[in-house]
């Protein structure tokens, strides 16, 4: 019995540094979900650094009250799995939207996003956001390009005094 407490213990233990470490977390309800489709998932999931894993609710919701974290219980009802995303707030997300996208079976029911619980309706939204890298590349290039355009002014008014 003793024992039973420990494993358990450890388990919740091992959520909650999972969900500190996260930038974000979503929850998907995999009902309905063959065993090549979780397997394609879980494949695609890792090459971007998102950890798929299937959690009793119990467990997760002893872990989310440890961290103070409020409103996550709501989502943790039927067959529910999570992924961790560690590299950005969206690309966990944006994996699992796409997924749902070819295989109309996965479901996002909610997440966890810097500090903040979402519903299903803001997790899709989030995961229509490019990524951090992108949209630094996209700012990037919006700021070179006037600064192209005044350095070929530049360019051109010195030519013009030389002639």
């Amino acid at each position: 019995m003793n024992n039973n407490k420990e494993i358990k213990a450890e388990k919740v233990s091992e959520i909650r540094e999972k969900i500190e470490k996260a930038k974000s977390l979503v929850l998907v309800n995999y009902q309905g979900i063959t065993v090549e489709q979780d397997t394609e998932l879980r494949k695609m999931l890792r090459k971007a650094n998102v950890d798929y894993k299937v959690y009793k609710n119990t467990m997760v919701s002893r872990a989310a009250k440890e961290l103070g974290i409020e409103g996550l219980e709501e989502y943790l009802e039927g067959p529910v799995s999570m992924a961790f995303g560690y590299d950005d707030e969206t690309t966990a997300a944006k994996l699992v939207a796409d997924f749902i996208k070819s295989s109309k079976k996965l479901e996002i029911k909610g997440g966890y996003v810097d500090g903040k619980v979402y519903d299903a309706e803001l997790m899709n939204q989030l995961s229509k956001i490019p990524s951090k890298d992108v949209l630094i590349a996209k700012f990037l290039g919006s700021i070179k390009s006037p600064l192209s355009n005044f350095v070929y002014l530049l360019s051109a008014v010195a030519e013009q005094k030389e002639a």
